[in-house]
């Protein structure tokens, strides 16, 4: 599609740092980076004064009608997510939506273009946080709870805060190339494409202990914990719970709500994360460490279910002051 236009659509108490990624992206002129600019704009219905979550207020302001001719339609998150926001705005993302202009939601602006029925059937994605309720208010939508931001035809769903700067580089490509998106990139000082998707910024572990009336459980949970290094079987752990296996993992799973090979798997994969955001040792002793057979099977599980390998995830988390080990 050939946008020409951009229209950021406000409603109220809107998110500075998102509206600021869309401003950065598209509303500032990068000709002097051989980088072809757009018409941009920041509305609201009316163009009436706008609030941010920060306090400070925003004017001058263009109305809904520049956004009824946009090409391309950015909501970033306004409060609140739990109501749906005023009718104007839901009228002009479903016009978008219908003549064939792009729509984009940030973080909880997803909710926005849920509210206007643009999600219904499609692929989408939202910040983790707010996966459940999302889910809960739009369950027709497909959401992808791993990715940083998903493309669906013309709508677009980013998740989080940051992920709106790699959802703006996604439309640069599309719109302006390759090389032009890497240019923009190195100007803001962001990575052209980050590696791995929410999964490895989600700080959701399962319950570390089981419910408070089922004491056999809790303490075989801080048992297993402190041997993660060691390999575990349902028979074991029900033997030395004094259970049948079949009682054991039923009460299993009414303490932590998952299975005994899942929840196992989580915690090594928390304790893995933990040790390469210290980054004292090697992948291979964390391998160890967390009850591995080798370095390969652990990039296999952190890959699979954190999104990014073991590597990766040390270069985002670990602290910078010295090499770490490989």
């Amino acid at each position: 599609m050939d946008v020409k236009k951009v229209a950021v659509v406000l409603a109220d108490q809107v998110s500075p740092f998102e509206l600021g990624v869309a401003c950065e992206v598209f509303g500032t002129d990068r000709s002097a980076d051989g980088i072809e600019g757009w018409d941009f704009a920041v509305c609201s219905p009316g163009g009436e004064n706008v609030l941010s979550w920060s306090g400070f207020g925003l004017n001058s302001l263009e109305g809904l009608d520049f956004a009824a001719s946009a090409d391309l339609l950015i909501v970033p998150t306004c409060a609140p997510r739990s109501a749906s926001p005023p009718e104007p705005v839901l009228e002009v993302l479903r016009d978008a939506a219908s003549r064939g202009a792009w729509v984009a939601g940030f973080c909880a602006g997803v909710f926005s273009l849920g509210y206007a029925g643009l999600l219904d059937g499609r692929n989408c994605t939202v910040h983790w946080v707010y996966e459940q309720e999302f889910r809960s208010r739009f369950p027709t939508a497909k959401v992808d709870p791993k990715a940083l931001y998903v493309d669906d035809g013309g709508v677009l769903t980013s998740a989080g805060t940051v992920a709106a700067v790699d959802l703006c580089l996604h439309l640069v490509r599309e719109l302006r190339g390759v090389a032009a998106a890497t240019t923009l990139a190195r100007r803001m000082v962001a990575a052209p494409h980050r590696v791995g998707g929410q999964a490895q910024f989600v700080q959701a572990p399962v319950p570390e202990t089981a419910a408070p009336d089922d004491t056999v459980l809790a303490e075989a949970l801080e048992w297993i914990e402190r041997r993660l290094d060691r390999p575990f079987t349902v028979a074991e752990l029900a033997r030395r719970s004094g259970l049948g296996e079949r009682t054991f993992l039923r009460r299993f799973s009414a303490a932590t709500g998952t299975t005994p090979h899942r929840w196992l798997t989580e915690r090594r994969l928390d304790r893995a994360q933990s040790l390469l955001e210290e980054g004292r040792l090697s992948i291979e002793d964390i391998a160890v460490a967390c009850g591995y057979a080798s370095a390969a099977a652990l990039r296999h599980q952190f890959g699979k279910l954190r999104g990014t390998s073991p590597s990766a995830y040390r270069r985002t988390f670990s602290p910078a002051r010295s090499p770490a080990p490989r």
